[in-house]
């Protein structure tokens, strides 16, 4: 029988565009993550919301929110979470 992953294998994500995007960001302090996301997407219209804490609170995670207006856009914000130096990990 054929797993799920299996048969995603070689499926684009098909999204209507323009469309919300939600991106979860991870690093050590919410003040960082605060200033690295202001710096990616500087004014751009976005909600960013608390989300979780690890137990040990080494880490925090927070929501972006955002209108983004085609794939390639939504891909440049990730690389650009995901190069910034107070961001250890973008979903």
């Amino acid at each position: 029988m054929e797993t799920l992953n299996e048969k995603l294998k070689d499926k684009k994500l098909e999204l209507e565009y323009p469309c919300n995007w939600c991106y979860k960001v991870i690093g050590s302090e919410k003040e960082a993550l605060q200033k690295a996301v202001k710096d990616v997407i500087d004014e751009r219209t976005h909600t960013l919301s608390d989300s979780n804490k690890s137990k040990t609170g080494k880490f925090v995670s927070m929501n972006l929110d955002m209108l983004v207006h085609n794939d390639d856009d939504r891909q440049f914000i990730y690389d650009a979470l995901k190069k910034h130096q107070n961001i250890k990990m973008v979903l």
